[in-house]
């Protein structure tokens, strides 16, 4: 199984010590950016996160490849849709 970790991302977002609504305005900052089906890493500390980055997903019809916790941050993979 291909680990996330092992993919490379075309982006990455530190939103470590900002708190909601702050991470979400970066992020749809950030994925305007890049290039349709760009992988970006989403670094955060804001528990909110972990509701608010899957609803932006969805919202806008991203891809979110994973996420995880690792000792209080929060880790996201999205990758930004095709069109």
């Amino acid at each position: 199984m291909n680990d996330v970790n092992d993919t490379a991302v075309d982006g990455t977002l530190d939103a470590t010590g900002l708190n909601c609504p702050e991470p979400v305005m970066m992020l749809h900052q950030h994925i305007r950016d890049l290039a349709p089906g760009g992988l970006l890493k989403v670094i955060a500390t804001d528990p909110s996160t972990r509701r608010d980055i899957p609803k932006f997903c969805v919202f806008l019809d991203h891809e979110l490849v994973e996420q995880r916790e690792e000792g209080g941050t929060y880790l996201y993979w999205i990758r930004k849709k095709l069109s």
